[in-house]
């Protein structure tokens, strides 16, 4: 995967689409749950965007999280969200030197490549838009001065229903810069029982696989993948459908969108595939648009949520014709 002389080659695709294979395998060795959720955590590396994980406490969000990094030769940071975490305690801080009477910096750990934000709606707002600069512009700025990220970066973020106690809704400005989020919810009874079996046995460990440059070079990749006019048309309907329902406050915004056209191009090629179908923007949507809207009131007491509202404008708005195969 690092030869940038080739493009979106049938071969190239066919090794990536073979490397994703084995990487969401591994994944579900270790995560019992449903299957797509590795695929989609992929799908959001692949993209350049961060993932928000909502479930109660116990689904095993984090061992969601910590599974995938794994499969990352990347440098991971975990850092547990509280009341108390100061927004310094995440970027970093300078530091005097009694030694040579300088300031050094102490690096936070959002200067890694994969950060693992847990429990981020536990603390308070001013600490969790810490992350905001980092998320957008993939740079934190730390007394004044303005320092890049490593690459690849990625925020992987795990979240309590806001209705448990000690939870701070997150900011609008900041859930919208999560790509996808994926709801984490209880297993069926058999896969309850595998995951008691499997601890009994001894989790499986998973190995190190993409390297940081095979990241990038996927990225880049990403971005080349073809999205006809038609896909852009269905998107735009989508989008305009939630601005008009008489349930939603807020709709999803342009950067909703181009949100979903990333994620389309990064599913494409995860699957093998140069060009974006309907079938991805359809399959994406709820992940992607759903938590970038605010209800009304009125949605909210009658428990109308996004996803609902996503539900019906794919019912209602179908691509004006087909995307090329």
């Amino acid at each position: 995967m690092n030869d940038t002389s080739e493009a979106l080659s049938p071969e190239r695709l066919a090794a990536i689409a073979g490397r994703a294979t084995e990487v969401t395998r591994a994944i579900n060795r270790v995560f019992i749950g449903a299957p797509e959720i590795a695929e989609l955590l992929l799908v959001t590396l692949f993209a350049r965007g961060h993932v928000l994980l909502e479930g109660v406490p116990g689904v095993a969000k984090t061992t969601l999280a910590k599974a995938f990094a794994s499969t990352l030769r990347c440098e991971f940071k975990r850092v547990q969200f509280t009341p108390d975490l100061l927004p310094a305690d995440i970027t970093g801080t300078y530091m005097h030197s009694p030694n040579d009477g300088t300031w050094k910096l102490r690096e936070g750990p959002v200067f890694a490549n994969v950060v693992l934000a847990d429990e981020i709606n536990r603390a308070p707002a001013k600490t969790q838009s810490a992350l905001l600069e980092a998320m957008q512009e993939f740079q934190t700025t730390i007394d004044g001065e303005t320092r890049k990220l490593p690459s690849p970066f990625i925020v992987i973020a795990t979240q309590n229903p806001v209705e448990q106690a000690g939870t701070y809704p997150l900011p609008e400005a900041q859930i919208d810069r999560f790509l996808m989020r994926l709801m984490i919810g209880y297993p069926s009874a058999r896969e309850e029982e595998t995951m008691l079996r499997r601890f009994l046995a001894g989790s499986p460990n998973v190995e190190p696989m993409l390297r940081p440059e095979e990241i990038l070079f996927a990225q880049r990749l990403a971005a080349e993948v073809h999205v006809e006019d038609a896909i852009i048309d269905f998107i735009v309907r989508l989008s305009e459908f939630t601005r008009r329902h008489g349930m939603v406050f807020l709709g999803a915004s342009p950067r909703a969108g181009l949100a979903l056209v990333r994620a389309a191009m990064a599913l494409a090629l995860v699957q093998g595939r140069a060009f974006v179908l309907p079938d991805d923007i359809k399959r994406l949507a709820p992940y992607v648009l759903s938590h970038r809207m605010v209800m009304t009131p009125e949605a909210q007491m009658e428990g109308v949520t996004g996803e609902r509202v996503i539900k019906e404008a794919l019912e209602k708005v179908g691509h004006r014709r087909e995307a090329r195969r």
